[in-house]
């Protein structure tokens, strides 16, 4: 956009309404935003603010389902060697050279969804009501009851056969751990979430498996365990509750996956360093950012795509984003992974120099090593696109840049407990004021929760403001799309009880 040209905001007057583009979906109503709670010792003495309620989700839309579980005839011969006879198979075969084969993936015919009247929502973003969720499907032992099982050997061989096409052949194990209810952090503000859509969270969870293990080979047999107790498809649905297919939620799914591999092999889990980390970081971001380079050096760099399991993951992940998102969308993705690993140096540039960051220094990194690449693609998910013009306008940067900072620090606090009994020292929002402002340990936590009630109330009153002035479908949507993203955000980590639990605080 030259200087010369107004702003895209500019030509729309405040109050000023559009006819909806293809695929924006209905105008929703202006918002209103309610006084935020007084907060003493970050506990609000106001009750928290009404659920906003999600856009109505359906069942999986290309698969016709009778029940929590389809009967397993219906699904086609499983087990060694039967990958190849799938033709529902999720995700996309590939040649000899690794790379998609045109035509291999039907498309998925989305369920009709109602169209409902907007509501207002106060504190929030409009949604649209949906109806109760059914009841979760319960998930299959893969242990029979009573019977002791010790020893590593022991559990490999339960788990059953690995390698491609072994998908249908390994039992589903239980993760008794797991609270489907979750207790949030006491003074946290947030929206509650209806439960997500049960059939679309165990559709995303068979399917995102299947990715790991037949597609990529991500992980090895020993952490299969973590790798189902994150809840992708939970995750997901309750993030992303207007996908209009299975298909769209799946590639939010991947990208998710990918950048929890990266982050996990590459800085912290399983075998992280912050030595040597921004070689690692670039190369894997070509997997994103393709390069282009000398034809003699070309094979080599694709060669290395498949060298490890995060740049595996990267590069599968990104093939099916392209898929569904246009080149603005793509490049858009492409930045805000970039901001993401430039954040993973900085955090690890001060482990390598044991240094403690003051407050503001370590809530600038987070404005970068933060969630923000999984809300930015909203509307990608959503099947829909805001267009470059808008999204660059400093009112909606400013948007997603609060969204992305609350929902970190929603991390932050959620995940205490856990890093503080991880080998090392890692930094959290609680663990710099504890240290920098010399603060008790609960003191600080609790300073914590004051500032991120502070980021979601500045969040929720840009939004107002600029949806107010602004009543064009397409960003009314998107923003609406982000607000949904930092409440399913909360739930996921509030009711992931296998992953998270709270301090003794209170």
């Amino acid at each position: 956009m030259s200087v010369s040209e107004p702003s895209p905001l500019a030509k729309h007057p405040p109050g000023a309404a559009l006819h909806a583009p293809a695929g924006a979906g209905p105008v929703p109503a202006p918002v209103t935003v309610s006084e935020p709670a007084a907060v003493t010792g970050g506990v609000p003495h106001a009750p928290a603010p009404p659920p906003r309620p999600p856009a109505p989700s359906g069942v999986p839309d290309d698969v016709p389902v009778a029940g929590p579980q389809p009967p397993r005839r219906l699904a086609g011969p499983t087990g060694l060697g039967t990958t190849g006879v799938h033709p529902w198979r999720p995700g996309k075969p590939t040649g000899p050279d690794g790379t998609a084969i045109p035509g291999s993936c039907p498309q998925l015919v989305p369920a009709p969804v109602p169209t409902i009247e907007p509501v207002a929502v106060t504190g929030g973003v409009p949604h649209t009501p949906a109806p109760p969720p059914s009841p979760r499907p319960v998930r299959p032992s893969s242990i029979v009851e009573g019977v002791q099982v010790a020893g590593p050997a022991a559990q490999r061989l339960l788990r059953g056969p690995r390698g491609l096409g072994t998908t249908g052949a390994r039992p589903q194990p239980t993760m008794t751990a797991a609270n489907p209810v979750g207790n949030p952090i006491p003074g946290l503000y947030y929206h509650p979430v209806p439960e997500p859509d049960p059939l679309r969270v165990a559709e995303v969870d068979r399917r995102i498996k299947a990715w790991a293990i037949d597609e990529i080979d991500l992980y090895p047999a020993e952490w299969e365990e973590q790798f189902d107790g994150f809840f992708v498809g939970r995750y997901m649905v309750a993030c992303h509750p207007d996908a209009p297919t299975i298909d769209h939620l799946m590639v939010a799914a991947r990208l998710m996956v990918a950048e929890n591999a990266v982050d996990d092999c590459y800085c912290e889990d399983h075998g992280g360093s912050p030595v040597g980390l921004g070689g690692r970081l670039l190369l894997a971001h070509t997997a994103l950012d393709p390069v282009h380079t000398a034809a003699e050096y070309q094979p080599a760099w694709a060669q290395s795509l498949r060298s490890d399991a995060p740049r595996r993951a990267y590069r599968s992940a990104m093939t099916y984003f392209l898929d569904q998102a246009s080149p603005s969308q793509a490049d858009r993705y492409r930045h805000d992974m970039a901001r993401l690993h430039m954040g993973y140096l900085a955090e690890a540039a001060w482990a390598q120099t044991e240094y403690v960051p003051e407050v503001w220094e370590y809530l600038a990194m987070r404005q970068f090593n933060n969630f923000r690449p999984c809300p930015t693609i909203t509307d990608t998910i959503g099947g829909y696109e805001l267009p470059a013009d808008l999204h660059a306008q400093p009112a909606v940067q400013r948007i997603i840049a609060l969204a992305g900072n609350a929902t970190t620090l929603v991390n932050d606090l959620y995940s205490y407990t856990k890093e503080l009994a991880s080998p090392g020292k890692h930094l959290n929002l609680p663990v710099v004021i504890a240290e920098r402002e010399g603060m008790p340990e609960r003191e600080a936590y609790l300073k914590a929760i004051d500032i991120h009630n502070d980021l979601m109330h500045a969040f929720e009153a840009e939004v107002a403001s600029l949806t107010a002035a602004h009543a064009l479908p397409n960003l009314l949507r998107f923003l609406r799309g982000v607000a949904m993203w930092v409440d399913g955000n909360h739930y996921w980590h509030q009711t992931n009880t296998y992953r998270y639990s709270l301090p003794d605080f209170w």
